[in-house]
């Protein structure tokens, strides 16, 4: 049950992070779930800097940081998928 309610959260927090930063990110409902889960973890990393808690325990704060990991998640990716090719084979230089 577990897994179901972390899927479940990932779509939630990567659904609101696209939201919030709405653009031309062509994502599938795969995808959205993908970012709201690596959300959830980066969420995690952050709450872990304010003190110890259970990685079981479900939590507003916990929500709400695995959406605000979501979105740093998304930043970091369009960040990433925005960089030029430069010096490698696929640039064709």
């Amino acid at each position: 049950m577990g897994i179901f309610w972390l899927l479940v959260i990932g779509l939630v927090a990567g659904g609101i992070a696209r939201a919030v930063l709405p653009g031309e990110d062509k994502m599938g409902i795969g995808a959205t779930v993908l970012l709201g889960v690596v959300g959830s973890f980066v969420g995690g990393l952050i709450g872990s800097l304010f003190g110890p808690r259970s990685l079981t325990d479900l939590h507003a704060t916990g929500i709400v940081l695995s959406v605000v990991g979501s979105i740093v998640a998304l930043l970091v990716y369009r960040r990433i998928k925005a960089r030029p090719l430069r010096g490698s084979a696929l640039s064709g230089k």
